[in-house]
């Protein structure tokens, strides 16, 4: 199976952004406020997120997977910061790919299997403008686009803590998000993986491989980090603090 570039697709095809905010995030250590919830100046991590697909032209929806209890105080953010793009939150499930097929699951509901559709982390607010429209380029281009980091340290494979290999870290990338892929595409494999029994991939790029599909890869800002621990946390407030994000202009 391959990924399918847009071969008599609908021009007026839409974009949809699917954004998974379910995590509890317990090595943050943040006690009762899961991660996505925590704030940098005010502002949770989520709505930093969120705002850039808000004001990207290309973005026609938004579909949040949250945690179940925190539905209503997301609700009342999204009002407060008119992000009237999202057009739904909904809870997510036991693990994160069950999560994203209740996403994928709305945004079908919503807005048809004729769509494109970015799967993005709730706390991964380091992104840009050029970034969202080189994930929808790629996937008219070779059906999808999943974003990476190129691999900087030395990579090694080990058993029983004894180095086995170096792996050349020149053939080696870091996948990140938006994972992006026709709606139809993503939403079939996810049905054919729990007819299958599979419940638990770690992400979409990993779950459409397991399934044949022939991934195309993009690569992202460097300061695209995925907020998971307290460093992590700090880095991100010492970003947004010193004013040294790049390249959000609109493309």
């Amino acid at each position: 199976m391959h990924g399918r570039p847009n071969q008599g697709r609908g021009l007026s095809m839409k974009n949809i952004a699917v954004i998974f905010a379910g995590g509890a995030g317990s090595r943050m250590k943040s006690k009762d406020t899961p991660k996505q919830f925590l704030k940098v100046n005010d502002k949770e991590i989520i709505i930093y997120t969120l705002e850039h697909f808000q004001v990207h032209p290309g973005i026609d929806g938004i579909v949040v997977v949250c945690i179940a209890a925190w539905i209503d105080y997301l609700n009342g953010l999204i009002e407060r910061y008119q992000l009237s793009k999202v057009s739904a939150v909904v809870p997510g499930g036991a693990s994160g790919q069950l999560s994203i097929y209740a996403g994928l699951e709305s945004a079908l509901s919503l807005y048809g299997d004729q769509c494109i559709v970015l799967v993005h982390d709730g706390v991964r607010p380091l992104i840009n403008q050029a970034l969202i429209s080189a994930n929808i380029t790629a996937v008219k281009a070779f059906g999808s686009s999943i974003t990476t980091s190129p691999a900087i340290e030395t990579v090694i494979r080990t058993k029983a803590d004894q180095i086995e290999e170096v792996i050349d870290r020149s053939q080696c990338v870091l996948a990140k998000a938006p994972q992006s892929f026709y709606l139809a595409d993503l939403h079939h494999t996810h049905q054919q993986a729990l007819k299958d029994g599979i419940t638990n991939e770690i992400d979409s790029a990993t779950l459409m491989s397991r399934y044949g599909f022939k991934l195309h890869t993009i690569v992202g800002p460097s300061e695209n980090i995925k907020i998971t621990t307290p460093n992590d946390f700090y880095m991100f407030e010492s970003l947004v603090n010193s004013l040294v994000l790049e390249g959000d202009e609109t493309e």
